[in-house]
């Protein structure tokens, strides 16, 4: 039997509360959009900067995702991974805007400033060393480390939210890991 490490009870305690704010919103309780928006929007918000690159979009779209999630509550059925469910609306969201913007599917995370939904106590050179790291990698590999790293996603939950294989994800997150590696050894990075 598999010991249960701190992480994974934090992540079942999420998706349980994240399930109960869902039903709540499917039998009508309007306030448990409130507790679903500060359980999953810095999640929401990290994916759909990831995939979009802009800040602007990424608020847009997790206003989207919200919403629909909102409308879409009573269709809802419980399969143990509410987040799964929240990132594919998120992502079609995501697909969608980009196909209404005709924008590239991800726009230099550089060209923002704070754009990253960091510790607020972590400083300026901080958020500017993250996103300096995150330029290097292509906008998949980007997008999968800034789930894992930044939001938390488990693996298999980023490989059902971008509709690929899990062990594809994991491959592509350590090899995203080797390039940072390679592209920054040697440099003195503060």
């Amino acid at each position: 039997m598999k010991a249960e490490t701190g992480c994974d009870r934090e992540q079942l305690k999420r998706d349980a509360a994240t399930e109960r704010c869902i039903l709540r919103l499917k039998n009508g309780d309007i306030d448990a959009l409130d507790e679903l928006y500060s359980i999953a929007s810095s999640s929401v918000y990290s994916y759909a900067l990831s995939v979009l690159g802009s800040r602007h979009d990424a608020e847009d779209a997790l206003h989207d995702t919200l919403v629909k999630i909102f409308a879409s509550a009573k269709s809802y059925k419980p399969q143990g991974k509410p987040f799964a469910w929240i990132i594919r609306i998120a992502k079609n969201i995501c697909i969608d805007r980009m196909r209404l913007c005709k924008k590239e599917a991800v726009s230099s995370l550089d060209d923002e400033a704070d754009t990253l939904p960091v510790d607020p106590i972590a400083d300026a050179e901080d958020r500017l060393m993250i996103q300096s790291f995150l330029s290097a990698l292509s906008p998949e590999e980007r997008q999968i480390v800034s789930l894992h790293l930044i939001s938390g996603f488990t693996f298999r939950e980023i490989a059902k939210a971008l509709g690929q294989p899990a062990p594809t994800v994991m491959t592509k997150y350590r090899r995203a890991l080797i390039k940072l590696r390679k592209e920054y050894e040697g440099k003195e990075l503060w």
